[in-house]
């Protein structure tokens, strides 16, 4: 197919996405009377209405006397009526037909009315309509019947140690632990529970140092006086998921031998289900219980004849919800007196007689001296015939096992032997892998959305999320465009994992095509976002990162002679079609070819630069003045890359792909793009619209104008606002970062262009964006470097170094190293300088802090923001793995 032929199907596929808006512009056309195909009909329906009642229903009736088959004698009568022009009878025959005008008036309006508000009920019911495709995941894929295997996991990502099911109402069970108070005089008497992963408590270490995703887990946790390793290895049986054991061994920090702490272990239930204690000398020993989803089960305690446990307590009680587990226990605390020392402990069963149905949590307690080992044994009702109890020995060997096939499957994933890699950076990345994977969360719950449509917020439908998150402490939850980057490492772990959480995605989109951009499910998830964040606006997008990973997948598919893989990649397609779709008509430009962010606010006052939170680079630095005249160069981008995915797809399939390759090739095409976004005074390519670079802010004055008596505030009360000393106009916004490199960054740019070689030159320039540790997000020179974007919002995409786009940054450097073209050479050299500075600084921070970082300070390297972000910034696995 020619060049041109195929721009001008992609010309036809924008024409034919944004036919919407040319429609509704059409019918206003016709409406004004200015459509000539119109103007007939218009003629004839005025002419009608021109006509008075009278005029028109004697024509009706002449005409039914000349048509009408009725006897001669009746016909004649009507003549008679009509000549004689009796004025009774003609204001009779005239009033008649003037309050069946009025009826019928009256009846059309109450029709028109009615239809009127269906369609406005209509399209407020838009926003949480399920699109009418079948789930890419079926209702019932992740029951213990179709996947036993991932049934239970350590899906509650916010938690430091928690189990739960894949199911819309699991029981949770976790761990929590305190260091007992002081007995001296004057100490804190009131413990600091640890149970959420808050970056408060200021742990100096957290992760998972080994866990596959399925079968077993090792986490390593330092507090400020205690060493806790929590370790977990489930086995297969029965017909509700089987039987899991967690260890947890708890040994003091130097320095803190004489500590005392307490370790909480519960199970609490979500909505349905029972559970209840059976105690044996006033301790706790086992907790019975059935649900829908687990059948009958119980969990034992195993007894610990260790020298050092000091008292044994326990809790049966009902909590208001799983998000205040804490305060239910702080209020269930007393305090118990052995010798000469006092402990806070938990006070027994709290539920008698008709309460007694309600319990819902039960804890277990154990008050020590250092080490000390516990045990938690769940055991299925369903699973009579195991062959012994997985504690003990049988434990160790089982976990000795799973550690072995996880060493041998990280080193023929990854390789990192063969590339030179030391054993304490292999340990380290296995760490970052498995944080990745450890962190995978389930959730059920519905978002609460809003359109224009809808005058308050309303409730999505309800619905299940299996999903990685980038943060435990500060992002427990689901974020689209993160997700598109956590799955370029988690489908290189496990494909079927990568394929479930992409399908859990998908499967949350609208009937426009539309994917709530952050999900906050359940009551937990909830509990951790400000209310202002919750709400989620269906004009707004994010980057559709999901083709960066789905590009391997798809290919996989397609190669796979599997029945469930060509039936996953039939019901992926509609999906992907519908949400292309949805950006094509949502996200595009004023200009042909051109797309924009929707949702930045142009009336703020205390933004220096409105943020372009759908972008997911929020403080970026885009147009100052916010209109529809802008375009963006990163979301064209992504467009790029999604039309040749969905070319693909279709191909595969047999559906007509012609278009998608034909849109493709039109945004590729570099001369379009060079005359869209190139700046030819900046030398880079650049967003548009209008702005201007000279604004700051400023305190505002107080009023001159106050009334008598009226205090003036005082001036340091006042926040600050945006002050604009030039006027913006229509051009390129000539700041050079992240932004600019998108052509390169989804190798869009043509390895022969002149362009490449400008790219080339500026990424190695320390005075812009060359670090030793990484590539800083914006330009040393750019007029928003390091400021802030209000008095109170620190700068946060404008310098510091982010791991997702270097990682996007090497990946096109390896690829312009490995084509042929004028900048092969030293494509290759900054390739591989670049990759040493990320991997060398990243493996220095976690040795120094014990972390992996959401973002590096471009000035010292140091990590920042928030900790442990296991999000994309495990991303480094792949750089040092080499695989793009």
């Amino acid at each position: 197919m020619g060049k041109k032929k195929k721009h001008d199907q992609g010309k036809n596929l924008w024409q034919k996405q944004n036919q919407p808006r040319q429609r509704r512009r059409s019918a206003h056309t016709n409406a004004s009377g200015s459509d000539e195909g119109q103007g007939g009909d218009r003629d004839e329906m005025i002419e009608r209405i021109d006509k008075s009642p009278t005029e028109a229903t004697v024509g009706t009736l002449h005409k039914e006397q000349h048509s009408t088959s009725s006897p001669k004698k009746s016909r004649s009568r009507k003549q008679n009526l009509i000549k004689s022009g009796k004025k009774g009878d003609s204001k009779t025959s005239t009033y008649f037909y003037v309050v069946l005008f009025a009826c019928l008036f009256a009846t059309i309006s109450a029709v028109a009315v009615g239809g009127v508000y269906l369609y406005q009920h209509w399209l407020q019911a838009q926003v949480r309509t399920p699109l009418r495709a079948p789930l890419i995941i079926p209702k019932n894929a992740s029951s213990p019947e179709i996947s036993p295997d991932r049934f239970w996991g350590t899906y509650r990502s916010g938690v430091y140690f928690g189990l739960k099911t894949r199911s819309p109402q699991s029981m949770v069970t976790g761990l929590m632990w305190f260091t007992q108070p002081s007995n001296e005089p004057g100490q804190q008497q009131y413990p600091q529970i640890r149970h959420l992963c808050e970056q408060g408590d200021g742990l100096l270490r957290y992760g998972w140092l080994m866990h596959d995703g399925i079968n077993f887990g090792m986490q390593e946790i330092i507090d400020k006086s205690v060493i806790l390793t929590t370790k977990f290895v489930k086995r297969a049986g029965g017909a509700h998921g089987g039987d899991w054991t967690a260890r947890i061994k708890a040994i003091p920090k130097m320095g803190a031998e004489n500590s005392v702490v307490s370790l909480l272990f519960y199970a609490a239930l979500d909505g349905q289900g029972v559970i209840q204690e059976q105690t044996e000398h006033g301790q706790l020993t086992v907790i019975r219980g059935m649900t829908e989803e687990l059948g009958k089960f119980r969990i034992t305690f195993p007894e610990a004849n260790l020298p050092t446990l000091k008292h044994s307590s326990y809790l049966v009680t009902h909590a208001p919800d799983n998000s205040k587990l804490v305060e239910t226990i702080f209020a269930s605390m007393g305090m118990a007196k052995l010798k000469n020392e006092k402990f806070l402990v938990l006070t027994g069963n709290q539920m008698s007689g008709n309460t007694a149905s309600q319990v819902n949590f039960i804890v277990h307690q154990v008050t020590v001296n250092l080490p000390y080992d516990m045990e938690v044994v769940f055991e299925s009702g369903s699973n009579p015939g195991r062959p012994d109890t997985l504690s003990g020995d049988v434990f160790s060997t089982e976990l000795l096992k799973h550690k072995v096939a996880f060493d041998k499957k990280f080193n023929k994933v990854f390789d990192l032997v063969n590339k030179g890699y030391s054993e304490t950076e292999i340990t380290f990345s296995k760490a970052a892998l498995s944080n990745m994977i450890g962190g995978i969360g389930y959730f059920y719950g519905s978002s609460v959305v809003q359109s224009p449509h809808n005058k308050e917020p309303v409730a999505y439908w309800p619905a299940p999320l299996y999903t990685a998150v980038p943060s435990r402490s500060f992002f427990p939850r689901g974020f689209l465009w993160d997700e598109g980057f956590h799955n370029l490492l988690i489908s290189q772990w496990d494909q079927e994992i990568s394929k479930d959480i992409i399908g859990h995605w998908l499967d949350l989109m609208n009937v426009d095509g539309w994917i709530p951009r952050e999900q906050i499910l359940g009551t937990e998830a909830t509990a951790k976002v400000p209310a202002e964040y919750i709400v989620q606006h269906n004009e707004n997008a994010n980057p559709p990162t999901l083709f960066l990973p789905l590009q391997g997948i798809v290919k996989d598919l397609v190669n796979s002679q599997k029945e469930a893989d060509r039936e996953y990649l039939k019901n992926l397609y509609p999906r992907l079609k519908a949400w292309y779709k949805w950006f094509n008509t949502s996200q595009t430009g004023r200009r042909p070819h051109t797309y924009r962010w929707k949702g930045r606010d142009s009336k703020t006052k205390r933004e220096l630069n409105p943020k372009t939170l759908t972008s997911g680079l929020d403080d970026y630095p885009r147009a100052s003045h916010p209109t529809d005249a802008e375009y963006h160069i990163d979301l064209r981008c992504w467009m790029a890359l999604a039309s040749g995915v969905m070319a693909d797809i279709s191909k595969t399939l047999g559906e007509s792909w012609e278009e998608y390759q034909a849109t493709h090739d039109l945004l590729s095409n570099n001369d379009l793009l060079n005359k869209l976004h190139w700046s030819d005074s900046a030398h880079q390519y650049s967003d548009y619209g209008l702005h201007t670079n000279n604004v700051k802010l400023a305190r505002p004055q107080p009023p001159k104008n106050l009334q008598p008596g009226q205090q003036p505030p005082m001036q340091q009360q006042l926040e600050k606002e945006r002050v604009v000393k030039n006027q913006p106009s229509l051009r390129f916004v000539d700041t050079f970062g992240y932004v600019s490199l998108f052509p390169f960054l989804l190798k869009i740019v043509d390895p022969s262009s002149e362009k490449l070689e400008q790219i080339i030159t500026d990424l190695r320039s320390t005075k812009l964006l060359w670090t030793q540790y990484g590539l800083r997000s914006l330009a040393k020179n750019a007029a928003l470097y390091g400021k802030h974007n209000t008095e109170h919002d620190p700068p946060y995409w404008r310098g510091s170094i982010w791991i997702n786009m270097n990682y996007l940054a090497v990946s096109a450097l390896h690829h312009y190293s490995t084509t042929p073209g004028p900048q092969q050479e030293q494509a290759r050299i900054l390739y591989k300088q670049l990759r040493n500075n990320l991997v060398n600084n990243i493996i220095k921070e976690y040795e120094r802090t014990g972390y992996i970082w959401e973002q590096y300070d471009d000035k010292t390297g140091e990590g920042k923001g928030s900790h442990p972000f296991t999000g994309w910034s495990a991303l480094v696995v792949l750089i040092m793995a080499e695989k793009y």
